[in-house]
């Protein structure tokens, strides 16, 4: 279930930038320093540190202290969130755009008895 209309909007706009995406792919793979994150990215360490301040105030990650590391950790309930509604749009849509279809669809006209012509001439006639 949605926790409210904004968690969502927070978690698709988070979402919407690819190097976030990256960072998400890259923790879904298990915690890391936020070096460890940084290392494939050819951006400065502030820049992925505000990439990773968008992830965790969208839940989506969070930053724990540990000694003098800050690791990162992907948090699942927001994707799973976005993900059942993406599943409960598309088959909202996929069942009306059937209807909508099956409703236009053109309707075969019975096709019609032709008479036979007859040319002048023929025996048949």
């Amino acid at each position: 279930m949605i926790r409210n209309p904004d968690a969502l909007s927070a978690t698709f706009a988070a979402l919407a930038d690819p190097t976030r995406r990256a960072i998400v792919a890259r923790l879904s793979a298990g915690e890391a320093t936020v070096g460890e994150v940084a290392r494939p990215f050819a951006l400065a360490l502030p820049t992925v540190s505000r990439h990773l301040k968008v992830l965790e105030q969208a839940g989506l990650i969070r930053r724990e202290t540990d000694a003098q590391w800050r690791r990162c950790r992907l948090l699942t309930e927001p994707l799973d969130e976005a993900g059942e509604w993406v599943e409960r749009t598309r088959a909202f849509w996929e069942s009306n755009l059937d209807s909508l279809a099956a409703y236009f669809k053109p309707q075969r006209k019975p096709a019609k008895k032709r008479r036979a012509r007859r040319r002048k001439g023929d025996p048949k006639a």
